[in-house]
């Protein structure tokens, strides 16, 4: 395996010559040139909606099939699987809604209270039309870990929604063994991968469903979800009479922002070449995510030394496997005033609960929220001090 190189991955971020330190990432990464490139390129291409007779329609075609495969080989799925939305919450109240239809009075869903509010309030809308069961899958204030799903689980429970990594805690539940005990129970699972895909190598293939957004690792806004091609065959959502049947185009609604697709691609292999090696994409995007993963635990490490030894500091969220995301308060400052005051230090590290609803409340914050700081494969050891002084700094005002 490779070296990590973060001085030569800065270098790709024009965003970063505006001097900032970017904590930011949680909400959505800085963009890349080549990503960029691939959007300006597309949009300034000869374009037509998808076919083969025109040069126009070929190059459409090819861009949809290429992100595609794009997606499978970051995901570890299959192409004929990949579906493209506005967002994931967009297709999660698409995929919500299509379930629902199998569900009739007295079938369960279980949705986590760990979780984003897009994999908890669509399930919950959806199964209360249908007059299905809700039942909540809690956790620890203290360690953030997820409770036992097995006890919740039952014959008449359809579905399970759980998230992969907390976006608000970084907390990464087990969500393979989740996905064991769901299947033997005869239900389906629906993991939110939202904040995980961007920090560690992704095989999805035990998840029914799979979604994640793109504008998190370093491409355009917009949403994919993955499933086995065969289970997708078996859903029928709602659509326009004139269009295509065929999966997975069957859920996907309108013209696809082709420019947005190439600008996808472009991100997964920008990922392929943080330094990991292999034949193929997949192998390459594999060890480099790893690569990723290592640099970004060791600042992890370093950030969250540094917060403990501020006086004041309230750290939340001690789960063992986790993605570099902290969040915390500071004793006589609410978390807007410190956001601001690292803002204006050049810091960017946002203070909110980030649609994180269920998981916020039951951590016992204001409506404020938290102070969130989330490193991302552009961020070094400077950024790290740039945020501890200015903290420190804060600190000493009091």
């Amino acid at each position: 395996m490779s070296a990590f190189d973060v001085i030569a991955v800065r270098k790709q971020f024009p965003a970063l010559e505006e001097g900032a330190a970017h904590f930011d990432g949680p909400g959505g990464s800085q963009t890349p040139q080549p990503v960029a490139d691939a959007v300006a390129k597309t949009l300034t291409s000869a374009l037509a909606n998808r076919g083969r007779l025109t040069p126009a329609e070929r190059r459409a075609d090819g861009i949809v099939v290429g992100a595609r495969e794009a997606m499978a080989d970051l995901l570890g799925t299959t192409a004929q699987g990949v579906v493209f939305g506005r967002s994931m919450t967009q297709l999660t109240y698409d995929f919500s809604r299509t379930l629902a239809k199998t569900w009739t009075a007295g079938d369960e869903v279980i949705v986590s209270r760990l979780d984003h509010d897009a994999n908890v309030r669509p399930w919950v809308q959806a199964a209360e039309a249908a007059g299905a069961t809700i039942k909540w899958l809690g956790f620890d204030p203290e360690t953030s870990e997820l409770d036992d799903i097995g006890p919740l689980l039952t014959d008449r429970t359809r579905l399970v929604a759980v998230t992969a990594a907390s976006n608000l805690l970084g907390t990464r539940p087990d969500t393979e063994r989740i996905a064991d005990q769901v299947h033997a129970a005869g239900a389906l699972i629906y993991v939110d991968g939202v904040h995980l895909t961007a920090h560690a190598p992704i095989d999805a293939r035990y998840a029914d469903f799979y979604a994640c957004s793109p504008y998190k690792f370093f491409g355009p806004h917009l949403g994919v979800l993955t499933a086995a091609a065969g289970l997708l065959e078996t859903l029928e959502p709602d659509k326009l009479l004139p269009s295509t049947n065929v999966v997975p185009e069957r859920f996907e609604f309108g013209t696809l922002p082709y420019e947005l697709l190439a600008g996808t691609t472009a991100a997964v292999d920008f990922i392929a070449g943080l330094g990991g090696s292999g034949s193929t994409r997949r192998e390459r995007l594999v060890d480099s995510l790893r690569l990723v993963e290592e640099h970004e635990d060791a600042l992890r490490d370093d950030l969250e030394a540094g917060l403990a030894a501020i006086p004041g500091v309230t750290l939340y969220g001690h789960a063992a496997n986790r993605t570099p995301t902290l969040l915390f308060t500071l004793d006589g400052h609410t978390p807007a005033e410190v956001a601001e005051h690292l803002a204006a230090a050049g810091v960017n590290a946002p203070a909110g609960s980030f649609y994180a609803y269920e998981p916020a409340k039951q951590l016992g914050l204001g409506p404020d929220g938290a102070v969130r700081a989330g490193l991302a494969p552009y961020n070094d050891q400077s950024d790290v001090d740039r945020l501890i002084a200015a903290l420190t700094t804060l600190r000493g005002t009091n």
